[in-house]
């Protein structure tokens, strides 16, 4: 019987935006992941706070965004946690609620090529497997050159056609995936929400609609005005 095959998926999701949503539904169908779990960070520890809404609200537009889709599961780990989410942390609490299942730590090769200012970040890539996706802007060979021989020769750039069979799991630690990545972030999402733009297209309409209802994003321009005296 094969191992439980368990997918983390972290990220301040300021807001969950489409682009999330097919980044891991991608993933989720090429490597069989019984589930993707959607982890809002408590406080990123790379992020400036200012405009980032609070941890409950986050959280929320995350369930929103993923109701209706089995494999893609929204969880508070982190936000009931309250400290800084480190991603060593956030794995060693999803390996004790899955502690016999595969663990894929699923992140853009952006977020990779900056993998080594993270906490004990030799440590993550040891006790789990990395999933390394597209980022439009970004080139998913950069990812090779980042790290030191001995966790080059764990690489492998999956083509588009190849299958993936559990044996790679074991000669393999670090997966570079080619996927049809939406050019979308959430910089780009506040800034259309500040200026009152429509957001179809860029996250679901249950979100837009949590958005707009609680003018999020939207506070802080009045409060710069003010400040400025524009």
């Amino acid at each position: 019987m094969r191992k439980k095959r368990v997918g983390i998926f972290g990220g301040t999701f300021n807001p969950v935006h489409l682009g999330h949503v097919r980044a891991a539904a991608a993933v989720q169908k090429r490597f069989s992941l019984d589930r993707v779990l959607f982890i809002p960070s408590h406080i990123p520890p790379h992020k400036e706070m200012e405009e980032i809404v609070s941890p409950r609200d986050r959280m929320r537009m995350v369930e929103l965004a993923l109701r209706g889709r089995r494999h893609l599961v929204p969880c508070p780990i982190e936000i009931r946690a309250r400290g800084t989410s480190y991603s060593i942390l956030t794995l060693n609490k999803v390996k004790k609620i899955y502690p016999h299942a595969r663990i894929f730590f699923i992140l853009g090769v952006d977020a990779f090529l900056d993998i080594e200012t993270w906490k004990e970040w030799e440590r993550v890539l040891e006790q789990c497997l990395f999933i390394v996706m597209t980022r439009p802007g970004y080139r998913l060979g950069e990812a090779k050159g980042v790290l030191k021989r001995s966790f080059q020769d764990e690489m492998l750039e999956v083509p588009r056609s190849v299958r993936i069979h559990e044996r790679l799991f074991s000669t393999f630690r670090i997966f570079l995936v080619p996927i049809d990545a939406l050019d979308i972030s959430a910089t780009d999402i506040r800034k259309r929400a500040r200026c009152g733009e429509s957001l179809k297209g860029w996250v679901p309409p249950s979100v837009e609609k949590y958005i707009r209802e609680h003018t999020f994003y939207e506070k802080r321009r009045s409060k710069n005005k003010d400040a400025h005296g524009h």
